[in-house]
């Protein structure tokens, strides 16, 4: 007995230590692919048709999903509000929580999952069929770095069209709950725009966008880091494009509690 149990101990520390090595070799991995990529982004030179593809592809391509996402998002929060604030007598409080909670959280961190799931998994699976088909290894052979061609320009564009993305749906999520709270819940919209202007500050726009630009960096990064080291074909990069999606999700969470509380500390 005393011997079954203690190869049960040794197979469960095994177990832990290959965890825990597998662990600090992929931190390290995405280490170096990031150091290497944020290289890439800064050094020439600079393929700027790529660029303003890849803006087209994460932005405009992206402005119906993050749109409907808004205005559903805000019409939704300015009835919550309301009925909320009806037990208290405190309807009132509906344009400013509206706008308070579309700018600084629900804006940036909505729209950074919805285009996680939308460009996070396009990138990886591209990448991914660019790996397993080897188009990757045939650039390194044309003497192109794949760092400078294929992901410093995803990079440099999700980090600035998230932002413009943001601001969109900011506009766009104020105009739902305004709408919701005009037509259905008897506010006056001259009283309903005073209050949301005069509560509005432009830090509360400015720490949102500021969000949208390191989601935008999140989500690029984890789709080409997954789809650069994708392996085994099809199965490969269909498990690529999972975890693409997963860990921009994840992260996006993780950095904006971070994010708010530095910035409103």
């Amino acid at each position: 007995m005393t011997g079954a149990a203690g190869g049960m101990q040794l197979n469960l520390l095994a177990v832990i230590g290959r965890f825990a090595l597998g662990f600090l070799a992929e931190t390290g991995r995405l280490t170096r692919f990031t150091a290497r990529a944020v290289l890439a982004c800064v050094q020439p030179p600079f393929f700027f048709r790529n660029l303003l593809q890849q803006a087209m592809v994460i932005g405009y391509y992206s402005l119906p999903v993050v749109g409907l996402t808004a205005v559903f998002t805000g019409a939704v929060l300015a009835l919550q509000i309301y009925i909320g604030g009806s037990r208290f007598n405190a309807e009132s409080i509906v344009p400013t929580i509206v706008v308070l909670g579309i700018t600084r959280e629900l804006g940036p961190v909505l729209a950074g999952l919805m285009v996680a799931g939308r460009v996070s998994s396009a990138i990886a699976a591209e990448l991914g069929t660019m790996r397993v088909t080897e188009q990757i290894d045939a650039l390194t052979t044309l003497s192109t770095n794949p760092f400078k061609y294929l992901i410093a320009p995803r990079l440099i564009a999700a980090v600035v069209m998230l932002p413009l993305l943001v601001l969109v749906a900011d506009v766009i999520g104020v105009m739902g709950g305004f709408l919701v709270s005009t037509e259905t819940l008897g506010f006056g919209a001259g009283s309903y725009l005073t209050n949301t202007l005069d509560f509005m500050e432009a830090d509360d726009v400015t720490s949102g966008l500021w969000k949208a630009a390191v989601f935008g960096f999140i989500i690029a990064l984890m789709g080409c880091y997954h789809g650069y080291f994708s392996k085994g074909g099809a199965q490969g990069v269909g498990s690529a494009t999972t975890h693409a999606v997963v860990s921009s999700a994840i992260l996006i969470l993780a950095a904006n509690y971070l994010l708010t509380s530095l910035i409103f500390s």
